[in-house]
């Protein structure tokens, strides 16, 4: 099982409609891409993110539908422009020592196939995480 999650903050500036769009983009993820499995979008409470997301996906095959899903891509479409600061994480049960990086060369073989979102994160203000280091790589 992988739980895959992300933190934001919001350009400050930002029109509340738009942020409420990319809000229920995130929603819209979890509720039709077949390989999510539960999913949680809201507030972020205890750090320095305002938003939050995280969803449950079974397998490596399964992120990967996931990352590939029009549903992810309209999201990222909608929301990473309006994004200051971002974070991604995974956490998993998974024995593997290896999925860590399996998981950031999934991250890459997307950005690298989708020029258009490798450009959407390239202009976030900040980007750390779990698939950071694929993204300042390619």
């Amino acid at each position: 099982m992988i739980y895959h999650g992300n933190r934001f903050t919001i350009k400050p500036g930002t029109d509340p409609e738009q942020v409420e769009a990319a809000l229920e983009s995130l929603r819209n993820q979890g509720r039709t891409i077949p390989s999510v499995k539960s999913f949680v979008v809201g507030r972020d409470y205890g750090g320095e993110y305002e938003w939050g997301a995280t969803f449950v996906i079974d397998d490596l095959d399964g992120y990967w539908e996931y990352l590939v899903h029009p549903a992810h891509l309209a999201t990222d479409r909608i929301g990473l422009p309006l994004v200051d600061k971002f974070m991604s994480f995974d956490i998993t049960d998974d024995p593997d020592p290896e999925t860590g990086a399996k998981i950031a060369a999934l991250h890459q073989r997307r950005f690298d196939s989708m020029a258009d979102i490798a450009d959407l994160v390239s202009n976030l203000g900040e980007y750390i995480g779990s698939a950071a280091p694929a993204v300042t790589e390619g």
